[in-house]
């Protein structure tokens, strides 16, 4: 019996007439993209419930949720890179290694743990820069703290992510990320308001529920990974491979840095909207809120591309890699109009979801009508986003990091100045700044596209990256 399943899943995965087509990127892509939105419904609880009680607080949350981000980033980032080691010898039929990536990666985040830490004195210069309130710089500094001392948690997590993410099984990455959800808003509601027998912390009770969460989906990946090891052809492997090691660190690193230094320049897009007054500061939070919730659930797409374009790299199969990225194109467009209709449709409706309990300062109704603008604005940036992530994704399952940390890096920094000169040295305004931002981003997909088509995926199957 147990034989017979292990065939039988080799056949469903590796053996398929058509690989690379919509539902075989759907299998992958669909559950990830639901597990990424989970994620950010957990952030995005945080928020809402915040919002409740003051757009300060809300507002700190985005900047001391975003600083954490920002900091776990490069570790993140290092870890993931171990979906296109296990996708690629999972395609080349190399088993016994995709246990053995698994655990250099858990390895490397044992490692990272302790180095994490050493960042938060940047971070506090980062926030000591920013022209916040009292209150919210206060607010958003215990926010942070209390956030990264979960970094064990999401590290560990990432590790057993990409191990499901490689093999093609993400469905339990979305239950247990169901479950981290439901805990978390669970604990947000009861710890934020102080429900029953629990005390009233507010962002500090939000930022317990968020560790909470995230200790559930941790606990479920984890058990069934021992599980899948286990009962499968893949072997329980706990030592130390300098190979695949050398490997995970040599091309994890440039995806680390490249999202570090990303992310570090959304923290700084963040903070110059924010230093533009109360009143900006709010609307541009609700709208980036619901850029999260439309962008992340794009990362399950990159995920998606990553694994199948590094598994048929793994194979050798040109043919199956060209298709899973135009699946993914696809899939992504389709999406994006979803969040088109939404974004400019109903963009009153999306900023009242949080509208405070008590508006007596009156911030949030000065707040409104830029923030509705923004958001009309933003639909165009999440079209954009899609052509990102799919190349982007497919670039690095081919091993191709470091020319993507080069472009990503400069074109987000590129983008960066440009609100600068926008909004401190012309003092144009936050919808022409913003404006800018979103166009500086048609760079994104120009370039990645560049690079898919000279050929640089083809170049490496050649070479053969699988150990």
């Amino acid at each position: 019996m147990l034989y017979y399943k292990r065939k039988t899943f080799l056949k469903q995965i590796l053996e398929k007439p058509h690989r690379g087509n919509i539902r075989d990127v759907m299998i992958v892509a669909l559950p990830m993209l639901l597990s990424m939105s989970f994620d950010t419904l957990m952030t995005f609880a945080d928020r809402l419930f915040l919002a409740k009680l003051s757009p300060e607080l809300m507002n700190a949350a985005l900047a001391g949720g975003s600083a954490q981000v920002m900091v776990m980033t490069f570790f993140n980032g290092l870890i993931a890179y171990s979906t296109a080691q296990v996708a690629q010898n999972f395609g080349a039929k190399q088993f016994h290694n995709c246990s053995k990536s698994c655990t250099q990666a858990a390895i490397l985040a044992l490692i990272c743990t302790p180095l994490v830490l050493l960042v938060k004195p940047f971070v506090y210069w980062l926030f000591s820069l920013s022209e916040v309130s009292s209150v919210q710089l206060e607010a958003q500094t215990v926010y942070f703290n209390t956030l990264l001392y979960g970094a064990v948690l999401i590290l560990f997590r990432q590790v057993f992510v990409s191990f499901f993410s490689g093999i093609g099984k993400t469905k339990i990455v979305m239950v247990a990320a169901f479950i981290g959800l439901v805990v978390n808003v669970t604990m947000n509601y009861l710890l934020i308001f102080g429900i029953g027998p629990f005390p009233a912390c507010g962002i500090l009770g939000a930022a317990y529920g968020t560790i909470i969460g995230n200790f559930a989906t941790i606990l479920i990946l984890f058990i069934q990974y021992c599980r899948e090891v286990k009962h499968s052809f893949f072997g329980f492997s706990f030592a130390f491979h300098k190979g695949l090691f050398v490997e995970l660190l040599r091309k994890g690193s440039a995806s680390g840095v490249e999202m570090f230094l990303s992310m570090f320049a959304f923290q700084s897009l963040i903070l110059l909207f924010h230093g533009m007054g109360p009143s900006v500061a709010t609307a541009a939070t609700v709208m980036f809120n619901w850029d999260m919730v439309a962008y992340v659930p794009l990362l399950g797409l990159e995920v998606a591309s990553m694994s199948l374009v590094g598994r048929y790299v793994g194979a050798k199969d040109p043919a199956a890699v060209r298709r899973s990225v135009r699946s993914a194109i696809v899939i992504g467009f389709v999406y994006s109009v979803v969040v088109a209709v939404l974004f400019v449709g109903f963009p009153g409706f999306l900023t009242d979801i949080f509208r405070p309990e008590n508006d007596s300062a009156g911030l949030f109704a000065e707040t409104r009508p830029l923030a509705i603008t923004m958001l009309r604005i933003a639909f165009c940036y999440v079209v954009v986003e899609v052509g990102l992530v799919v190349f982007a994704g497919a670039l690095r399952g081919a091993g191709d990091t470091f020319w993507v940390m080069c472009v990503m890096v400069i074109l987000n920094w590129l983008t960066v100045l440009a609100l600068w000169l926008c909004g401190y040295v012309f003092a144009l305004g936050p919808v022409a700044s913003w404006v800018t931002v979103v166009i500086a981003f048609f760079a994104f997909p120009i370039a990645l596209i560049y690079r898919w088509k000279s050929g640089s995926w083809r170049r490496l199957m050649q070479q053969g990256g699988v150990r």
